[in-house]
């Protein structure tokens, strides 16, 4: 069970994430997470969107260099600990975590929503339903 997150290449120079989010918005497609790491030349913006297939396919026609990488979506209590909880779990497991980032939303506003990136979802995936962790899918996150 993953999610397909969208790795778009960017320069790093003033006005690229306001173009590509543009792209986005003029297409009305809805960014459920973003996150944008940088180098001094270049940046990735990895996006979790609510229609993949819409989102690739205007960023392609728009000349955007993008990639499909599956991660893993967990919605956990917002709440002090819950992120360590969740950590925990994957460490028993000798679960890797490459990297993760988080955002709030969505219809239950008592819940945060994490991505990670791991090298095995299935076993995350299971390590974490097995101790009461909800995994969710691409359709739940389309839907939040």
């Amino acid at each position: 069970m993953s999610i397909k997150q969208i790795s778009v290449f960017l320069e790093n120079k003033p006005g690229t994430l306001l173009a590509m989010t543009n792209v986005l918005a003029q297409n009305n497609i809805d960014m459920r997470a973003l996150n944008v790491a940088e180098t001094k030349d270049f940046g990735i913006a990895r996006l979790i969107v609510d229609d993949v297939y819409e989102a690739t396919t205007v960023l392609k026609d728009a000349g955007y260099i993008h990639s499909l990488t599956p991660v893993l979506g967990v919605s956990i209590p917002d709440e002090p600990g819950g992120l360590n909880r969740v950590l925990g779990i994957l460490e028993e497991a000798q679960i890797n975590v490459e990297y993760l980032y988080a955002f709030l939303g969505g219809k239950d506003a008592s819940k945060a929503y994490m991505i990670f990136r791991v090298q095995d979802h299935k076993a995350a995936a299971s390590a974490l339903a097995a101790k009461g962790i909800q995994v969710v899918d691409q359709d739940e996150m389309a839907q939040l």
